[in-house]
């Protein structure tokens, strides 16, 4: 009888943090623990216990290899204290700590239970370079859509700047203050604010999800923009093209009026959308310029059928596209995004 083939090697970390028992916080590293039977007569190897990833404190200071392991006979995740006992635990069959549900305060530990985060990469050492591109075009050039539909069919992250302005804004992140007072005097965010918050964010999804494909929705809008990506993100993030959306202006103006039925977006009207794209041909266009001087700009005609563009995008983005998704058929979000079926009545 030829042995099974060996478990997938564990290369994930896990940071826990928040526990009643501070103790319990810090990093966990892949265990290093010999091979070892357990309650249940699981025989481990290494990385892995009772036949799922385990890991080991990172300082070495449990006196339990594994110290966040799963228990067959329980059924649950468990982590240990510093002396040994468990703390924590929650029951699950999942194939990992689950990270979106809260743990439980088991015999030995204190309240409250703590957050757990998985890392693709070790937290200790700088995060893998993100590999990003610029997606630019007039309103109702359909950037939105086609990012979307990449984000579900390709994997690519889709990263809207204004999403993330919302996001820090109402979660009272260090950044809340000023970006509340900028929107609500009809003021640019400052640059540097938008810099710092796309770059944190393509950290925190390259680490928790092992992602690092980015789809930049909307940025640059100016060369200042530019110059000050060049100066927080610079080299750190490979910027390999700019996809630009190009759509002549009568056919964006009738697309945002009729999507105005639906969206009820105060800036959604002739006026406001002349004046965007006004200032889009101002702002936007010469670092469009700037990209095409370089041989980095890929122009898309975008006033075509939804699904004959996606077939461009898709064929712009294959040289970093995983090849299992790139040949996937399309997902019924995906056709719904590309108008192929309807939206599903309410």
């Amino acid at each position: 009888m030829t042995d099974p083939d060996p478990p997938t090697p564990n290369t994930l970390f896990i940071e826990v943090s928040g526990a009643g028992l501070p103790e319990v916080d810090g990093l966990f590293v892949p265990s290093t623990a010999p091979p070892a039977e357990s309650e249940s007569g699981t025989v481990s190897s290494p990385g892995y216990w009772n036949g799922k990833m385990a890991w080991d404190r990172a300082d070495g200071k449990c006196e339990r290899s594994p110290a966040l392991s799963y228990s067959n006979s329980y059924t649950s995740w468990r982590i240990c204290r510093l002396d040994g006992h468990l703390a924590y635990d929650i029951t699950t069959e999942d194939a990992l700590p689950p990270t979106d549900r809260e743990w439980h305060v088991y015999k030995k530990g204190v309240a409250p239970a703590p957050s757990v985060v998985l890392h693709h990469f070790d937290p200790r050492l700088p995060c893998p370079k993100p590999n990003v591109v610029f997606v630019i075009g007039g309103p109702g050039s359909g950037k939105g859509t086609m990012c979307e539909v990449a984000e579900s069919q390709l994997g690519w992250t889709h990263l809207s700047v204004g999403d993330l302005l919302r996001a820090e804004r109402e979660g009272g992140g260090p950044k809340a203050e000023v970006i509340e007072a900028c929107l609500s005097a009809g003021k640019l965010v400052p640059n540097e604010i938008v810099a710092a918050l796309l770059r944190e964010k393509m950290e925190t999804v390259t680490r928790t999800t092992g992602k690092n494909n980015f789809l930049l929705d909307g940025f640059p809008r100016s060369l200042e923009n530019l110059e000050v990506w060049d100066e927080i993100v610079g080299g750190d993030a490979e910027l390999p093209k700019m996809l630009y959306f190009e759509c002549p202006y009568p056919v964006l103006e009738k697309r945002i009026l009729s999507r105005a039925k639906y969206t009820g977006r105060s800036d959604d009207n002739i006026e406001s959308v002349k004046q965007r794209f006004d200032t889009f041909k101002a702002e936007t266009l010469p670092t469009v310029e700037l990209f095409k001087s370089q041989g980095k700009c890929v122009e898309l005609d975008t006033s075509q059928e939804r699904q004959v563009v996606y077939d461009l995008v898709a064929e712009h983005l294959c040289e970093f596209t995983d090849e299992t998704l790139a040949a996937q058929p399309l997902s019924e979000r995906a056709e719904i995004l590309l108008g192929l079926r309807p939206w599903p009545k309410k």
